[in-house]
């Protein structure tokens, strides 16, 4: 099997923005297939980590200047504290639950039509531990649908071929409502539009790797790069509030 450089896999990433597919471009970089395939990490490590810290570079390096620029100049504050990091929710929650909303669907269109409204009423209610009993109970349905997904009968495989037509538009705009959910992140009195555009504009590029990664490695890849891209800067927080502490 051909394995695919960093930078040859970055460059199919371009080109899966440009022009969206749900055609798995990346060879499998594990054996395990079917539905459990798709939730177990079919990356490697190296891999993951190095889509990681590219994430990081262009939120911080490229994004990162004029979004401080923006965020000074509109007077809006950050809800989240750092002498109170969310570990668990950032980490843990965010990950399974933003990506069963956003990304689950990109490719198991079908069973999200059941599965986005549960995770709307997840996602408005935190981490109560009814809200979490949901998630969970809606997780392990979603387990016991796919392992029985059976061929599509014929009308099946005709709304099949529309979505695929209509994917573009799907995952473009997947890719903006996860950007734009993050713009509760902040609190303001007034703010011109475009200045929220820039405050979310590294959820939408990361939203647009994460949906790359969800159509190519699975929801699983998805689900654990989303993690480790949110423990980056809560980490940086963390040091820094160490250092400053000593």
């Amino acid at each position: 099997m051909t394995t695919l450089g960093f930078r040859d896999d970055f460059k199919r990433f371009l080109r899966f923005v440009l022009r969206p597919s749900l055609a798995r471009r990346v060879p499998r970089s594990l054996t395990v297939t079917g539905w459990l395939g798709d939730w177990w990490p079919n990356i490697r490590l190296p891999r993951l980590l190095a889509w990681a810290a590219t994430l990081w570079a262009l939120n911080i390096v490229v994004l990162g200047p004029l979004v401080l620029t923006v965020f000074e100049l509109s007077g809006a504050t950050h809800r989240i504290s750092v002498h109170n990091l969310p570990w668990l929710q950032a980490i843990l929650w965010a990950p399974v639950v933003e990506e069963m909303l956003f990304r689950f669907g990109l490719r198991r269109p079908l069973l999200a039509l059941g599965l986005v409204p549960l995770m709307v009423v997840v996602l408005l209610n935190g981490l109560a531990w009814w809200a979490s009993s949901l998630l969970a109970l809606s997780v392990v349905a979603v387990w016991w649908l796919s392992a029985r997904t059976r061929t599509p009968s014929a009308n099946g495989y005709r709304w099949l071929r529309r979505y695929r037509a209509l994917f573009p538009w799907v995952l473009h705009l997947s890719v903006l409502a996860f950007a734009a959910l993050h713009i509760k992140n902040f609190v303001f009195d007034e703010m011109a539009w475009w200045m929220m555009v820039v405050l979310v504009a590294p959820q939408w590029v990361t939203g647009l790797v994460l949906s790359w990664i969800r159509v190519q490695r699975g929801i699983g890849a998805a689900m654990l790069l989303h993690g480790m891209f949110n423990a980056g800067p809560l980490s940086v927080a963390w040091v820094a509030l160490q250092w400053l502490g000593d």
